[in-house]
């Protein structure tokens, strides 16, 4: 019995250890249609870049990827979606957030906010609730979507959305991935022409998923969403050091 009673004293000791023991770290992702997973069914062509930016990462960080389609920093939060990450997240986590493509929506009340009012104040929210958590806040602004006029000269199109998240970075402390500037700079790069491998450019019967084709400007291609990870790879490893050991080289 004495020895017995050592031997559950030890498992004890054993398993209270391991509960202690730190979980391997995780990067949340949380945005729009432009980071979300796609489905892969019927060859389907669209990708989000957080469904790529696994690739980039060895092993010892894991990615959740929560971006969903159609997703403001209004309806996020009101469908529930940040409280589930929030339930995740433990202290030393990240979380990546990129919101403005469908708060830009004036007409579609459950998503709009004001660029200078509630948008700022949600990703204010964001930020300090992650912080409770002991979560650490990364901000990025919008990819830019593909827009050239006439004479084949890059149009901005999100407005101030981006430098309010510029603001609010600088005003809380919060590293920022310029998403939206880099990704301007990447099709001014490519030209009008070359750029649209960038989205959904498709043909007619190419892909069963897309039978009539599609010119979308705003979703990326699997090109697309290899080039964007490229550009948050760079603006991580810049802004959030400590992430940079866990890329492949």
């Amino acid at each position: 019995m004495k020895y017995l009673s050592k031997t559950i004293i030890l498992l004890l000791i054993l398993f209270a250890s391991s509960c202690t023991q730190k979980k391997e770290t995780t990067i949340f992702l949380v945005g729009d249609s432009t980071m979300a997973n796609k489905p892969f069914a019927n060859g389907n062509p669209e990708r989000g870049w957080g469904q790529i930016f696994p690739l980039y990462l060895n092993e010892g960080i894991h990615v959740e990827n929560h971006a969903v389609n159609g997703r403001s920093s209004k309806s996020f939060r009101d469908e529930g979606k940040w409280a589930k990450v929030l339930e995740n997240m433990q202290t030393g986590d990240y979380v990546i957030i990129q919101f403005g493509h469908n708060d830009e929506k004036i007409k579609d009340s459950t998503r709009y906010t004001n660029a200078d009012t509630d948008y700022r104040q949600n990703l204010i929210r964001f930020v300090s609730e992650a912080r409770q958590k002991g979560g650490i806040p990364v901000l990025a602004t919008s990819i830019v979507r593909r827009k050239f006029d006439e004479k084949g000269v890059f149009q901005e199109s999100h407005g101030m959305y981006p430098q309010v998240v510029r603001e609010v970075a600088e005003s809380e402390q919060v590293p920022l991935l310029d998403l939206q500037q880099l990704t301007k700079e990447l099709l001014i790069n490519y030209g009008e022409d070359a750029s649209k491998k960038l989205y959904l450019h498709i043909n007619a019967g190419e892909y069963e998923s897309l039978p009539d084709g599609r010119n979308d400007d705003t979703h990326l291609s699997a090109t697309g969403a290899f080039r964007i990870c490229d550009l948050a790879k760079s603006e991580i490893i810049q802004k959030v050091p400590e992430l940079s050991v866990y890329f492949k080289k």
